[in-house]
């Protein structure tokens, strides 16, 4: 039950409170004043999306704040207290409840505990076959086996889809498999390995700088020898005994001399280094490394990759190749999975058939007992028709089938609500007071057990005379066991409200305010007076 709601900052309202009691709450005024304000500030606190140019001007935020009664799992009354606030600036809104910080999501979980919106909205959604089925499965014995059949429907689906899947991959490298098998036979016959090209051009770097020092040896050798010609050492030589004899008759020569000998001994030094040519400490052969390289390049230019590429597609190739070789045991596996999910959902859908015809039975005799008091004839009949709806298709195997189709019978209501005409769908005969009517039946059959607040937004649109009275005796004796919150232009039906509340717009200055206030006896004669046309 909605007990206390408090509007800031929405729209036309500035700060309204109000307190609402059991039984039937009327809320009445002239269009136009305001009265779907409070309506989308109920449904936005449990919810709904407003945009921010719902939020008054010179407000920096709305804020809705609704205090509702329960009974929980226990069978305790508990309260739950709902806030939500929308900023002009950003657009974002947070909820909060019993004081804390929570989701959207939670907020819009609790709605179907604690209200029923019943509108000219839920008239058109009347209309509609899947509302219908929905209204039927409510009827069933147990809740949980819509759930069950949906949740296998789910699950064959994904199986179906894994099962495609698997065709499709497996068909694509089919068409591939001599080109897989060909670029696999090329790599294994080269054969390369990670890392290996790069270390033969780390050896291949290490031999060229070997050959140039054994050349620079060599060059360095033959000119410390000589060929045809001395070499520097022979040199050396002669210019040695040039010098001993210069200095045997010039004494400066001496000094010339020893250096001379000096550096003689470094010649020979250098000539012995010379003779040692450098060896590679290279485990490769310059040929068979060059070869090996040219291997590689080549195998790069036919596959268009480099080598970690390859290697990579070594992988999957091998991964690929092996997949094809295994995929007839997976697709064996995923068919027969599906086999048996289907069967069990042709199983699981006899019974949901079997128990809804049961159930639309039950409902729509439910139903014509709320329409008959509801100024319909006595006589007035509804209907459920069954459409078959495969939702999921017969399994063959060759020409053997395997699992019959899964048919689902899903139903919509028929109705006559007259003596001999044919039942027809509510969208082809029905007027709109019929539906208001109708809608008003299928609450009335709905309610049973339930306490969540209904919200009744014009729902007698249409309706009139002694029908309206009808209508307003019903919703009397819905008034008698859940609370009710009334929207209307009828006089006879906000006189039987046990609170009475009167909304109207104000002008003060250069703003407008919609105001809403409950009603002394007094004020509620005075209101029902305008109601009705009186002066």
């Amino acid at each position: 039950m909605l007990e206390y709601l408090r509007i800031r900052g929405l729209a036309l309202i500035d700060d309204m409170e109000l307190e609402f009691g059991p039984g039937m709450n009327a809320l009445t005024g002239e269009t136009g004043a305001g009265k779907s304000f409070i309506l989308k500030a109920i449904n936005f606190v449990l919810g709904d999306k407003l945009s921010t140019d719902m939020v008054r001007p010179g407000r920096d935020k709305a804020q809705v704040e609704a205090l509702f009664t329960r009974v929980n799992a226990d069978g305790e009354e508990e309260e739950v207290v709902l806030r939500r606030e929308l900023s002009a600036s950003s657009g974002r809104s947070h909820f909060f409840l019993n004081g804390s910080l929570t989701s959207q999501e939670t907020v819009r979980a609790l709605r179907s505990d604690l209200l029923f919106h019943v509108s000219q909205h839920g008239q058109q959604k009347l209309l509609q076959p899947a509302y219908q089925a929905a209204l039927i499965d409510a009827f069933l014995p147990d809740p949980g086996l819509i759930a069950r059949k949906d949740a296998l429907i789910r699950e064959l689906k994904a199986v179906a889809e894994q099962r495609r899947a698997l065709l499709e991959r497996m068909d694509m490298l089919s068409e591939k498999r001599e080109l897989l098998e060909m670029q696999q036979k090329e790599i294994e016959k080269v054969a390369p390995e990670e890392g290996e090209e790069e270390r033969l051009e780390e050896a291949r770097t290490q031999l060229r700088s070997t050959e140039r020092l054994r050349s620079q040896y060599e060059q360095g050798l033959g000119l410390m020898l000589g060929g045809e010609n001395p070499g520097i050492g022979a040199q050396l030589g002669e210019l040695e005994r040039l010098l001993a004899a210069l200095a045997s008759e010039d004494e400066s020569f001496g000094p010339t001399l020893e250096a001379l000998r000096d550096f003689q001994e470094e010649a020979r030094e250098l000539t012995r280094r010379f003779r040692t040519t450098p060896s590679s400490s290279s485990e490769y052969d310059a040929d068979a490394l060059e070869a090996r390289l040219y291997e590689l390049a080549q195998l790069k230019r036919r596959l268009r990759r480099s080598i970690p590429e390859i290697l990579k597609l070594q992988d999957d190739i091998s991964e690929n190749l092996s997949f094809l070789d295994a995929c007839g045991l997976e697709l064996h596996r995923f068919e027969k999975q599906e086999r048996e999910l289907a069967k069990k959902l042709h199983v699981t859908l006899e019974e949901c058939n079997a128990l809804r015809r049961e159930a639309s039975a039950r409902f729509c005799s439910a139903l014509e007992q709320e329409l008959a008091g509801l100024g319909f004839n006595e006589r007035v009949h509804v209907e459920p028709e069954a459409v078959p709806v495969e939702v999921w298709p017969q399994v063959m195997d060759k020409v053997k089938v395997v699992c019959p189709a899964c048919v689902e019978e899903r139903y919509r209501l028929l109705w006559a609500p007259n003596p001999g005409m044919k039942p027809q769908p509510l969208d082809k005969i029905a007027s709109g007071g019929e539906l208001s009517r109708f809608l008003l039946a299928v609450v009335g059959v709905r309610s049973s057990g339930e306490d969540a607040t209904l919200i009744f937004d014009e729902v007698d649109a249409g309706v009139g005379g002694v029908t309206l009275n009808r209508v307003a005796e019903r919703l009397d004796q819905l008034a008698s066991r859940r609370q009710l919150l009334l929207i209307t232009h009828w006089p006879q039906l906000a006189a039987r409200a046990a609170q009475h509340f009167h909304v109207n717009k104000e002008v003060r200055g250069d703003e407008t305010f919609t105001l809403c206030q409950p009603l002394d006896e007094a004020g509620r004669a005075e209101e029902l007076k305008r109601m009705a046309g009186e002066e």
